[in-house]
């Protein structure tokens, strides 16, 4: 019975899988900050070619 409450203590303490949990998620909102960029920077790009093709032709 020790045995099993000192491994549950050591396990309680064990802070790795939190912090992959953490890192995963910062990942995660990093990626999609850069998604939403990317889309709203091609959005403009193709307003703007579609501007200059207008005033080309």
């Amino acid at each position: 019975m020790n045995q099993l409450v000192t491994r549950l203590q050591a396990f309680h303490r064990d802070e790795d899988g939190v912090t992959a949990i953490e890192y995963g998620l910062i990942a995660a909102l990093i990626a999609v900050v850069i998604i939403g960029t990317v889309q709203t920077v091609g959005t403009n790009l193709t307003a703007v070619f579609s501007f200059i093709g207008a005033e080309l032709a």
